[in-house]
């Protein structure tokens, strides 16, 4: 979400721009594998409860997302009236709508592959999209903890994240909400208001489930995560001292962190249940490396390093978007490469990679991601060099 104030404030603190770039990145890069089969381990999710590098990155650009509210908010002065409340249901409903369109562009070219489907029902027949996802969940959460903030009083915020947080957790505790299990709460609710067709299956030892990562009843922590944010970048607004602004990061980040990971004794840390302590503990780690970077960048002035990031910053989810419909397009479009004629994907691994790392497919696999990572950062840099920023 990028706009002008934002652009003026983050002039004076790049490090916001490269946390954002980092986790853009890193979710491109662990979405995009040469082949799901063989991945580095700390480039997988955790199965069920626990936390890898690869649970991060979603969260923490949630939680930037949500410093960056404060910014784009600031133009309406925190005001409830129908002009602000129409641009972020309006910027909400378009990133709804491109999460829609990549789930419906995906499909629609897998049943061009089916002999079974129709031109006609390839294209209109909507009886089994995914309505849930990465993009959808991130125009809910943007436009209900806007929503939040423009209604309420800033003092009352941190009290709405407690609520929600501690209702979850009572949900998720009477719920059944902890197991992998049709009889979870999170599970019912999906099913009962998206309906099964529509929602992610999962397979965790062996069992698959209808089980969405992104479900309904998940959104709402995952709307504390966003306000978490926010309280940051009120910080970091009132504030105009960098040391001060990277110590406060760090104070917090460091007790969110620890409060998670002690707290996870009784509510285990899960990321597709988007458990409380989830939310505590990386938007806590989050909080560290932002107050690390603006350490690094801004105030020691080591800003070499991080232009690479700085081009996925500027334009986030316009090179996640374009990610997503490439990732589609490289598995469909076929490239005769002599007598073998497979996807662009294919040839690309299995063709060139593989073979020249032999034995060693986790490393084929990690190139393929790095190199479909630059192919994105290429057509960003391109915008990067214009100085053109796409709103989205």
């Amino acid at each position: 979400m990028h706009h002008a104030k934002e652009m003026t404030q983050s002039k004076r603190l790049l490090a916001l721009d490269i946390l954002r770039g980092i986790t853009i990145a890193g979710m491109i890069l662990v979405n995009n594998p040469g082949t799901w089969g063989s991945i580095y381990t700390p480039l997988e999710h955790a199965s069920w409860h626990g936390l890898t590098p690869t649970d991060l990155v979603f969260p923490f650009f949630m939680f930037i997302m949500g410093v960056s509210s404060y910014f784009s908010l600031r133009k309406y002065d925190f005001r409830f009236t129908g002009s602000s409340v129409w641009k972020i249901v309006k910027r909400s409903l378009i990133i709804l709508l491109i999460g829609w369109g990549v789930a419906w562009l995906s499909l629609m070219l897998r049943r061009f592959n089916n002999p079974d489907y129709t031109v006609t029902e390839s294209l209109l027949s909507f009886t089994d999209i995914r309505t849930l996802g990465v993009l959808p969940r991130l125009a809910i959460c943007y436009c209900v903890s806007s929503l939040i903030v423009l209604a309420f009083p800033h003092k009352w915020v941190k009290w709405i994240i407690g609520i929600f947080l501690v209702g979850y957790s009572l949900v998720l505790f009477l719920g059944n909400g902890l197991a992998f299990s049709t009889d979870n709460i999170i599970a019912i609710v999906d099913r009962s208001l998206v309906g099964e067709a529509h929602m992610y299956a999962d397979t965790i030892d062996g069992v698959t489930l209808k089980f969405d990562p992104e479900g309904l009843l998940s959104t709402i922590p995952s709307i504390a995560h966003c306000l978490i944010g926010f309280l940051c970048g009120a910080m970091i607004v009132k504030i105009k001292n960098n040391e001060t602004h990277a110590l406060n990061l760090l104070i917090i980040g460091a007790i969110l962190t620890m409060a998670g990971f002690l707290l996870s004794y009784g509510m285990p840390i899960n990321k597709k249940i988007w458990s409380p302590t989830f939310v505590l503990t990386t938007c806590g780690l989050a909080s560290l490396l932002l107050g690390v970077l603006i350490w690094v960048i801004d105030i020691k002035g080591h800003r070499r390093w991080c232009q690479f990031f700085e081009v996925f910053g500027i334009n986030p989810l316009f090179l996640y978007t374009l990610s997503a419909v490439l990732s589609i397009l490289f598995n469909f479009i076929h490239w005769p490469m002599g007598e073998i004629t497979g996807s662009v994907h294919n040839v690309i691994y299995a063709l060139w990679l593989k073979p020249m790392c032999g034995p060693y497919t986790q490393l084929a696999s990690l190139l393929y991601a790095l190199i479909f990572v630059c192919i994105n950062w290429a057509v960003g840099l391109i915008l990067y060099k214009k100085k053109i920023y796409i709103k989205i």
